[in-house]
């Protein structure tokens, strides 16, 4: 029913549309009457809302924007929250900025309250502080520590990427790894105190930087901004003729090992690698990405994984066994794809 109390003005052709078919739907339905029976604006509203709903991706992301310092610092925080803020809006990705006297405070309290079937990237943007036993984000008013986001994020079941960028976040690493967690740092060590320049690079490669690409599939993940990052990074201090005060850790696979750049670009023999969900996480998405739903999408990186996993395993299954699972699993990966 209508607010006005007619009858229900959806029109049949609406009904049983795929997404696709509803997004051009309103090209291909008939004229509507102005009567009081039914509001064409209403009817629009709402199916816009229906398809925004469709199309809704389950991801969020949480900034949390550190105490400035000096001016120069704000400023630099400033340019990569925006990015950041740009990026979600270009992948129509949900974003909240935590900020202010009570940022501690608020960040806590928002944590507690994420839904479970939501994943969850969480964007740390500030000044980092090592006093020799704990690794502290300076926020405005209280700072925060590693154990204490470790807590905080414990209870939540869902997938979560935390991306550190402030100076003494790698004694964030360890606390926070796990099943399910992706956790990115500027630096190595809690010990690299000085202003770190990976948050910078990392902003501008995760809206989908043409250079950012590697793989050129029109998307950036969070591997390709890790590395994008980490190698302007190293680049910043070679051509200024300096000594590297950061270098910055990829942990994905949930040992509590991260990984540098370096590695991945020339891998040792049978090393034990981060890098492989990273590689599947994007925020902006390309145009094919967008054909498919998150629960596809989601199906699709399982099924990679486990054809990732099976071809190590060929040696010990045997030909007749490997490629009998190999095709199994290639049916359900084609699947995905299918109309």
């Amino acid at each position: 029913m209508n607010p006005s109390g007619g009858r229900d003005c959806i029109p049949a052709e609406v009904s049983g549309l795929s997404r696709p078919q509803l997004l051009a739907a309103p090209r291909r339905l008939r004229p509507l009457s102005s009567g009081p029976e039914c509001n064409p604006a209403l009817l629009w509203v709402l199916l816009h809302l229906l398809v925004s709903s469709l199309a809704a991706r389950n991801l969020d992301v949480v900034i949390v924007r550190g105490a400035d310092g000096e001016e120069e610092y704000g400023k630099k925080f400033t340019t990569q929250v925006e990015a950041w803020k740009a990026a979600c809006a270009k992948g129509e990705v949900p974003v909240e900025v935590i900020a202010g006297a009570e940022t501690t405070a608020k960040l806590e309290k928002r944590l507690a309250s994420s839904k479970a079937d939501r994943s969850l990237w969480l964007v740390l943007i500030g000044h980092g502080t090592f006093d020799g036993r704990e690794a502290m984000f300076n926020a405005e008013g209280p700072d925060f520590d590693a154990k204490q986001l470790a807590g905080w994020l414990a209870p939540l079941k869902q997938e979560v990427a935390v991306i550190h960028t402030a100076s003494s976040s790698g004694g964030f690493v360890r606390p926070l790894s796990g099943k399910g967690r992706i956790v990115i740092s500027s630096t190595k060590s809690p010990d690299e105190v000085f202003y770190a320049r990976f948050g910078e690079y990392f902003a501008e490669a995760i809206g989908g930087l043409l250079e950012a690409d590697l793989d050129q599939d029109k998307q950036v993940s969070l591997l390709e901004a890790f590395r994008h990052a980490s190698k302007s990074v190293a680049m910043f201090y070679e051509n200024d003729d300096r000594l590297a005060t950061e270098h910055a850790l990829l942990e994905d696979n949930g040992d509590g090992v991260p990984t540098r750049r370096e590695a991945l670009e020339a891998p040792p023999a049978d090393a034990k690698l981060d890098g492989e969900r990273a590689e599947q996480l994007v925020l902006v998405l390309s145009d094919e990405e967008k054909k498919l739903t998150d629960e596809q999408r989601t199906k699709r990186d399982a099924l990679e994984a486990q054809i990732k996993k099976l071809r190590g395993q060929q040696a010990a299954l045997g030909d007749e066994a490997y490629y009998a699972q190999l095709e199994k699993l290639l049916r359900e990966l084609a699947a995905v794809y299918a109309p």
